[in-house]
């Protein structure tokens, strides 16, 4: 579902390295939305339908997942994001839903292009047929060190780590440097924070740029 008018909702996205702290940050995001009685929902890549959780788990938990191209890995992740462009973001924006995604297209620019080394051309015309017109309003980048992003993940209360989180230190840190240059490339939409604060000062800094971004 293309927007063929203007939403009345909003899209924020929210990138960073594994072990970044996304997810506790949408919650507490969402939280803040609601209190200010916005109509909230909430999503993640891949995933959020049927369909993308079904890909979601080719991507990150396939047996033979290590064999994966990263042509292949790029295309699973954006056939799972048309899917939940259509299925959920678009209708909740028309709605004038706010819609928080853990991650979204730029994903793909950092993880596929830059850290797989794909050629940024291709990558972007991919993104872009798989959105449509359908870009954040606002992305929320959490920026972590290397080193703390492999410390938290070893410390997650988890089964065997996934196959995006067993990737080595040399790709986290190319992951990194994407998002740096994400940040630094496309100010009018990004935001940076530092995610080695605490939890309640990052949720503050957060809020604090979604306000003036979306509020005025």
């Amino acid at each position: 579902m293309p927007l063929k008018q203007k939403p009345s909702g909003r899209l924020i996205s929210f990138e960073g390295s594994e072990g970044s702290g996304k997810s506790t940050q949408i919650s507490l995001l969402a939280a803040h939305l609601q209190k200010a009685g916005r109509d909230v929902v909430t999503t993640r890549e891949p995933g959020g339908t049927e369909i993308g959780e079904q890909i979601r788990n080719i991507i990150v938990h396939n047996s033979r997942g290590d064999e994966m191209c990263p042509e292949t890995e790029l295309l699973l992740f954006t056939a799972a994001r048309a899917q939940l462009v259509r299925q959920v973001i678009a209708p909740a924006l028309l709605a004038g839903k706010f819609v928080l995604s853990d991650r979204f297209l730029d994903s793909s620019t950092v993880y596929q292009g830059i850290a797989r080394n794909l050629a940024p051309d291709p990558v972007n015309q991919i993104n872009r047929f798989a959105v449509g017109n359908v870009m954040p309003d606002v992305t929320v980048v959490i920026d972590v060190p290397t080193e703390v992003s492999l410390q938290r993940l070893k410390r997650r209360v988890t089964d065997l780590p996934d196959r995006m989180e067993r990737q080595n230190i040399d790709f986290y840190t190319k992951v990194r440097e994407g998002y740096l240059l994400l940040a630094k490339s496309m100010p009018e939409r990004v935001i940076l924070v530092d995610g080695t604060h605490s939890t309640e000062v990052v949720a503050q800094t957060i809020w604090e740029h979604v306000k003036v971004r979306l509020f005025g």
